[in-house]
C-alpha cells in the first residue's frame, strides 16, 4: 500500500513498512507502537529501533478518530494581549510535540469569555486552557460541563479544574521591595480593574506597602495601554509620587506614553514598573522593569496537566504555583531625592 507523501516528495513510511523490515505482523507493530503490553522486551526494542530508523510517525489523528476523540485542545485568548500571545505560542509548541492540535477562542469586546468557551466546545475540544479568565468559578463549571480545564494565571477552586500560575502576591511584593530599596516612599499602583487577578495584585501591593510602613495609593486602571494612559492622566504627581507600579506591562506602557508626552522623565523623575515581562517590556524603547511569569514553563505544565487528565493518569485536581522573577531594566532608578548631589 502506498504511503503518504512526506515533505520533499519522499514516501512517508507506514506501519506495514516497519512490520516488513522487522519480520513481524502489522498487528504486533501496532501493539508495540501504541504501548500495549504483551510483546517481549527484545521484540519491542527491535521494532522501535526500526521505526525510528525509517522515520515512522504514528498517525495520531487516525488513532484518536478510532476512539472517537478529536485530539483538539482549546485556548481562550485575548488577541491584543502580548503575554497571551506568548503563552499561546508556547502551548502550541508543547501541544505539537504531544500530538495534539490547538483551537483558539478569541475574547474581544464583541465576543466575551462565555462565547469563546462555547465556540471551543462546539469544535469538540477535549480540554480547555483559560487565559485571563474573568467568569465566576461556578459559571465556568456549569459552562464547561465536566471537560478538563486548566486555568492559567488565576486560582479557581472548583472540582475538575487544574491551575497553573505564578505567585502574584510575591511578584507584586518584589516590585514594591525593589522600589523601596531605591529610596521610593510614594509609590502608586495602577490596578487592572475589577478582575480576580487584579484584586489579588491590588491586595498584594497594599500589603507590601504597609509592611514597609508606607501609605498605599491605588488608582483605577485596566489591562490595556489606553487604561494606563487614562490612569496616568488622572494621577497627581505633585502629591509626591515618585514611582508607579502598573497591573501589567500593557498598562505600564500606557503610563510611560503619557509621561513621555507630558515631558516627565522616566526614571529620572518617576520610576515605572509593569508585570508579565512580555515582549513589550523587553523592547529597547520601553526597557521596562517588570516581573516574569515564565510563560514557557506555564505552557509546559498546562499541557501536561491536560494530557494527564485525558489519558486517565490523574483524576485529582492540582494547583502548581511558580515563583515569580523580578526583571530590573531601565525604567526604575533611585528616587529623585535619594540621588546624591553631583
Amino acid at each position: 500500500m502506498a504511503g503518504e507523501q512526506a515533505p520533499g516528495g519522499r514516501r512517508r513510511p507506514t506501519m506495514r513498512d516497519v512490520a516488513a523490515e522487522a519480520g513481524v505482523s502489522k498487528g504486533l507493530v501496532s501493539l508495540i507502537l501504541n504501548g500495549n503490553p504483551g510483546p517481549s522486551a527484545g521484540t519491542t526494542a527491535r521494532v522501535l529501533q526500526i521505526a525510528d530508523r525509517l522515520g515512522y510517525r504514528t498517525n495520531r489523528t487516525a488513532s484518536l478518530l478510532a476512539r472517537r476523540r478529536s485530539g483538539m485542545l482549546g485556548v481562550t485568548v485575548t488577541p491584543s494581549n502580548p503575554f497571551h500571545a506568548e503563552l499561546v505560542e508556547e502551548i502550541q509548541l508543547v501541544a505539537d510535540q504531544s500530538g495534539y492540535d490547538l483551537a483558539l477562542g478569541a475574547m474581544t469586546p464583541s465576543h466575551d469569555e462565555t462565547e469563546a468557551i462555547q465556540t471551543l466546545l462546539d469544535f469538540r475540544c477535549e480540554a480547555l486552557f483559560l487565559l485571563g479568565s474573568v467568569l465566576p468559578a461556578q459559571a465556568l463549571a456549569e459552562l464547561t460541563g465536566g471537560v478538563p480545564v486548566v486555568s492559567v494565571g488565576r486560582a479557581i477552586g472548583m472540582p475538575g479544574f487544574d491551575v497553573i500560575r505564578t505567585a502574584d502576591r510575591e511578584g507584586l511584593a518584589l516590585l514594591v521591595d525593589h522600589l523601596v530599596a531605591l529610596g521610593h516612599r510614594h509609590i502608586a499602583h495602577v490596578d487592572g480593574g475589577d478582575g480576580f487577578v487584579s484584586a489579588e495584585r491590588r491586595e498584594a501591593y497594599t500589603m507590601a506597602m504597609r509592611r514597609h510602613g508606607l501609605a498605599p495609593t491605588v488608582h483605577h486602571g485596566g489591562e490595556t495601554e489606553r487604561d494606563g494612559i487614562r490612569a496616568a492622566q488622572a494621577l497627581d504627581l505633585s502629591s509626591g509620587v515618585t514611582a508607579i507600579v502598573a497591573y501589567n506591562d500593557r498598562c505600564a506602557v500606557g503610563v510611560l506614553d503619557h509621561l513621555d508626552r507630558a515631558g516627565i522623565g522616566v526614571p529620572a523623575q518617576v520610576s515605572v514598573a509593569g508585570y508579565d515581562d512580555s515582549l513589550l517590556a523587553q523592547l529597547y524603547r520601553m526597557n521596562l522593569t517588570t516581573v516574569s511569569q515564565s510563560p514557557r514553563e506555564q505552557a509546559r505544565l498546562a499541557v501536561a496537566a491536560a494530557i494527564e487528565r485525558l489519558d486517565g493518569k490523574r483524576t485529582q485536581d492540582q494547583e502548581i504555583v511558580l515563583e515569580p522573577q523580578l526583571v530590573v531594566r531601565g525604567s526604575t532608578a533611585s528616587a529623585p531625592l535619594a540621588r546624591p548631589e553631583p
